[in-house]
């Protein structure tokens, strides 16, 4: 074919053949170098349907991963009505998506990807399934092979991760357009094969262990950030994105400190006193270090270093799609230089200040109001139990049975 009509598709090419033409799509061979993940397509011997393929579907999905993501909400909006990639669409314009915090959408975006960009051994995507056409049965065999990665080894959380929010924009999908999209929502009652991976709780030596090594690194924050996860138990994105200096000692109440608390599209700040009744300060520690620190900017967490250009203290999460995995990154290299185990994370902080109100003794009310929890289920997941616990428990036990006047007297 020496002249391209009018109109002709980015990337489809047409090759001669015993029956005639067919064509076919191609990434250009500097994407294939950077490892596009879209392959290479054959279309058919249909110039129509081969235009169509690639105008409505193929090129969009192209530009998507060539600008990072910026051109996905074109890919949706020509998603064919009452396909999976249609729902997600409608999925991702309900509040239940938009409100949610930019990490958690990215996290949703790459587990609803799995899915929809999951390849039949027909050729198609899976996203390009009618939703009237996925069965519970097509989706426990599409949650068999996304728990094997392309390397042969499990993958059994992000699996697992994938299917809830499927889940999920199903039923948002079917409320938005119950006549569109069934009812009986194929996602539900799978049989889920994992054992979560317990987050590993910090003791309190190793964050003393941390906070000395960031310190000697020239990395102040970092071990201020810790503290407060371990002290004061709010998140990590809390921390730095959000924990202010006008948080710290208020005007209107300069004996507490306001801890944010923002989980599940809704956002608490737990006054914390900083102070007993008769004046004993309760958080010595952090009172001491938060009294000396430097206000280099409005957040309390600041990267230590001017930026160069700028010429001032920027926050931790300035830039970079994912600036977290940046401080996470950071955190790990200080724990190596400071030989605490791999399994210690930023994360390992909160959870083992949780741990520490369990080892002290704390009731479920109390460690709910220090830690911003609206129920127990909530606190048992950061809360693990140990042996201090359970020595409690059997010390009062015993105690309850030595008023009774009973043998352990």
């Amino acid at each position: 074919m020496k002249r391209k009509p009018l109109g002709w598709p980015d990337y489809m090419e047409p090759k001669p053949s015993k029956g005639g033409v067919r064509y076919y799509w191609n990434a250009p061979s500097w994407a294939r170098k950077r490892g596009c993940p879209i392959k290479s397509e054959a279309l058919g011997p249909d110039y129509g349907a081969a235009k169509a393929r690639c105008d409505t579907f193929l090129n969009p999905l192209f530009d998507s991963w060539r600008t990072g993501g910026a051109s996905d909400e074109k890919v949706l909006q020509r998603a064919a009505v009452g396909s999976f990639d249609w729902a997600i669409s409608s999925y991702k314009n309900t509040n239940r998506y938009i409100k949610r915090p930019a990490r958690t959408r990215a996290s949703y975006d790459r587990a609803l990807a799995s899915v929809a960009d999951y390849r039949l051994t027909d050729g198609r995507r899976f996203g390009s399934l009618s939703v009237k056409s996925v069965t519970p049965s097509a989706v426990e065999r599409l949650y068999e092979k996304l728990k094997v990665g392309s390397s042969g080894k499990a993958r059994h959380r992000s699996a697992l991760l994938s299917m809830s929010i499927c889940k999920l924009a199903w039923s948002a999908a079917n409320r938005a357009h119950p006549t569109t999209v069934p009812s009986a929502n194929p996602f539900i009652g799978l049989e889920i094969e994992y054992d979560p991976k317990k987050n590993r709780a910090a003791t309190q030596q190793e964050l003393q262990t941390f906070v000395a090594a960031a310190d000697a690194d020239g990395s102040h924050s970092l071990g201020t950030a810790a503290m407060i996860a371990y002290y004061w138990l709010p998140r990590e994105e809390d921390i730095f994105q959000r924990f202010a200096w006008t948080d710290y000692r208020p005007a209107d109440s300069p004996d507490h400190v306001l801890v944010w608390h923002h989980k599940n599209r809704k956002t608490e700040r737990v006054p914390v006193p900083l102070f007993d009744a008769d004046g004993t300060p309760l958080w010595p520690e952090m009172v001491a270090r938060l009294d000396a620190v430097a206000k280099t900017g409005t957040l309390i967490v600041m990267r230590d270093s001017p930026d160069p250009r700028k010429k001032i203290h920027l926050p931790w999460t300035t830039g970079g799609r994912n600036p977290m995995r940046y401080v996470q990154g950071e955190v790990r290299r200080i724990c190596r230089t400071a030989g605490l185990p791999d399994a210690i994370t930023f994360t390992s902080f909160r959870h083992g200040g949780h741990t520490d109100g369990g080892d002290s003794g704390l009731t479920d009310a109390q460690m709910r109001a220090l830690g911003g929890h609206k129920t127990t289920a909530a606190l048992l997941r950061y809360a693990k139990e140990t042996d201090a616990q359970r020595q409690i428990g059997a010390r009062k036990r015993l105690e309850a049975r030595t008023k009774k006047g009973n043998l352990s007297e």
